[in-house]
């Protein structure tokens, strides 16, 4: 019972946050906000969208290959659809299950191609690890660009604060709440392992599988094909994030690095709830109104921006479930099959 409420916890409490922040940013708007919201979704032009989605079909298919080349120096050669699917797969179900995705990626491919689920886990650890380091160049490089526009944020968000006025009672305290969680789970997370002799050895085993999977980067034969392949999942997000910009009437006009800077935005946001619901939007259209000039209401985010955040957001999550129940489908149909 007591799993079980924990679980649900852990799928509520993030969508919650989800909704909470949809509700507060819509009821934020002004009628005549709301009316250019929904005016800049309806002149969007969909013939981007629909190209965003194809580079985005390319990242993936990148993803899975690049795979492949981890697994090699493990002794494995899956099949490229197996990984194609097994790649789908956790991306679906990261949509609906905080950090699911990994494990059923792993155990999708344990399935298909027979790979261990600690080395497949581990290997997949090695790939985040890597694309962490992908998103930090692309921040920093995004900072970079940022260096000579300080004055202009500092000065948007003194603006916005003082048509907002001051708060009383200092606000609640969010950051306090936060340490006290961490340290609380931290804590919680040594007890059970020092405590439970199977957990402490199944986390051993994914430590194993982590190391076996970061030693890979470094024993495949094909480093090159490996750094092609990084460039070309991390060239086509970015690609995919700008195709969204052509299509909102109005957006075009967003320098490259104002694109950089949401397009890292949303990545956070992607990451601090799953799916992004509610927050890429949210983060995307905050970041990208900096970069455009400010409403007549005097607000920081402009619903145009708002308009490109929800629309990136939508393409993306039908984009996943699609391809990811199309994955789930065949993986199940070929399990049968082969019983």
């Amino acid at each position: 019972m007591k799993s079980t409420l924990i679980g649900v916890a852990k799928i509520a409490v993030p969508l919650g946050i989800g909704v909470y922040i949809i509700y507060s940013q819509y009821t934020g708007l002004s009628a005549q906000e709301r009316d250019e919201l929904f005016a800049s979704l309806r002149a969007a032009d969909m013939r981007w969208v629909l190209l965003a989605l194809v580079v985005g079909v390319g990242s993936h298919m990148s993803r899975a290959w690049r795979w492949r080349y981890l697994l090699e120096p493990l002794g494995h050669r899956p099949r490229f659809w197996d990984c194609y699917n097994a790649v789908m797969i956790g991306y679906f179900m990261n949509l609906f299950l905080p950090r699911a995705g990994e494990a059923s990626r792993a155990a999708s491919l344990y399935r298909t191609g027979r790979v261990p689920f600690e080395q497949g886990f581990g290997t997949i650890l090695a790939e985040r690890a890597v694309d962490l380091l992908m998103l930090l160049g692309i921040a920093g490089l995004t900072v970079l660009m940022q260096l000579d526009k300080l004055d202009l944020f500092q000065a948007r968000i003194t603006a916005f604060r003082a048509g907002q006025g001051q708060q009383a009672g200092g606000g609640f305290p969010w950051g306090t709440i936060v340490l006290v969680a961490l340290a609380v789970g931290l804590l919680a997370g040594t007890y059970l392992v020092l405590t439970r002799p199977a957990l402490r050895a199944r986390l051993m085993d994914l430590v194993r599988g982590l190391l076996q999977g970061m030693q890979a980067v470094f024993r495949t034969r094909r480093k090159g094909a490996f750094v092609l392949h990084t460039l070309l999942i991390w060239g086509c997000y970015v690609l995919m994030f700008h195709l969204g910009f052509l299509a909102v009437p109005g957006m075009d006009t967003v320098p490259f690095a104002g694109i950089l800077a949401g397009f890292v935005a949303g990545t956070i946001g992607i990451a601090l709830v799953q799916g992004g619901i509610g927050v890429y939007p949210a983060f995307v259209a905050l970041i990208v109104s900096i970069y455009m000039p400010v409403p007549a209401t005097g607000e920081f985010t402009r619903p145009d921006a708002l308009a490109l955040g929800w629309l990136l957001w939508l393409a993306q999550t039908v984009l996943l479930i699609v391809l990811g129940g199309l994955s789930l489908l065949l993986v199940a149909v070929r399990k049968r099959t082969t019983t």
